[in-house]
């Protein structure tokens, strides 16, 4: 199945859950209950989102935007962390004003549709697991298998409360609980967005291995000014400089740039390469990408050979 296919079926089960969950939790006075549902209608945003954001990376490049419409998938997930940090401040007072006014649950209901939420986050848990490095459909795996955690908090509680009808802390309690579960999902989301959009390395490459496996191509004598970074949670782009031995033709530097890209794009997921040939290393006067507040110029012509 296709991406927008798991999406696609994933946002489906998601908003069929969300209409029961407010539906049962309002009847039953459960707290844990929508609280767990308006995680769930943020998944349900966040899946759409997802989605879209699916669809536009798909489309072609064009003259304004050279490098395709990557990002999109970053931006959805960055939008989807804020979002649910948003619905966990919510959470966080209605669940700390139920613990000083404690209201009676309907706990068999609420054991019901939590156990219904459970299969229906995990399936979609399992739905959205294509055993890919893109953080667009990590975020929305990581909705889900949060979900389904959050409701099986709610289905503990209120199985915990049937048994001893008097302990209604018990429910404010699991949206606590979820609120937790929200935290967490929403900091491992924004962090990734913000290294992708930074241009920060990505976290599995070694920039030492990689200098060695370019030095390491016949040819080459030094790597310097070597930049790798993220344009989706799969795409990634490269640039460097390379000083070439002895004095190569064009067609001898070329050949040797091609072994460089055929040495690097699967071992490091390298999808596009930028390789600077040099006879002897270029000068650098600082770092050009430095920016000097005194000097907004500065930095266009700090980097020369």
């Amino acid at each position: 199945m296709t991406r927008t296919g798991r999406l696609t079926v994933s946002l489906a089960l998601n908003a069929a859950l969300v209409a029961v969950q407010v539906v049962f939790g309002l009847a039953a006075h459960s707290v844990g209950l929508l609280a767990d549902a308006g995680h769930n209608v943020t998944d349900v945003a966040s899946l759409a989102l997802s989605l879209g954001a699916v669809r536009f990376a798909m489309r072609p490049r064009s003259a304004e935007r050279s490098f395709g419409n990557h990002r999109a998938t970053i931006l959805a997930a960055l939008a989807n962390a804020v979002a649910i940090t948003a619905v966990t401040i919510v959470i966080v007072i209605e669940a700390v004003r139920r613990l000083g006014h404690p209201e009676h649950v309907d706990a068999g209901t609420v054991v019901v549709v939590a156990a219904a939420a459970l299969v229906v986050n995990g399936a979609a848990a399992l739905l959205l697991r294509d055993g890919t490095a893109d953080l667009n459909m990590r975020a929305a795996l990581v909705h889900m298998a949060g979900d389904a955690l959050a409701s099986l908090a709610v289905l503990v509680s209120a199985a915990i409360l049937i048994a001893v009808p008097g302990a209604t802390w018990l429910d404010p309690v699991s949206a606590l609980v979820v609120a937790l579960i929200i935290v967490y999902e929403a900091a491992v989301v924004f962090r990734g967005s913000i290294s992708v959009l930074l241009e920060s390395t990505p976290s599995d490459v070694d920039l030492d291995r990689l200098t060695t496996a370019i030095g390491g191509v016949p040819g080459v004598v030094d790597v310097h000014d070597l930049h790798v970074w993220s344009l989706s949670g799969e795409v990634r782009a490269l640039s460097a400089h390379l000083v070439l031995a002895g004095h190569p033709t064009l067609e001898e530097a070329h050949a040797v740039g091609q072994q460089v890209k055929r040495a690097i794009t699967r071992p490091f997921g390298i999808a596009h390469s930028t390789l600077e040939l040099e006879c002897e290393r270029c000068t650098d006067d600082g770092d050009p990408c430095l920016v000097d507040t005194a000097d907004p110029g500065a930095a266009v012509g700090a980097h020369r050979h």
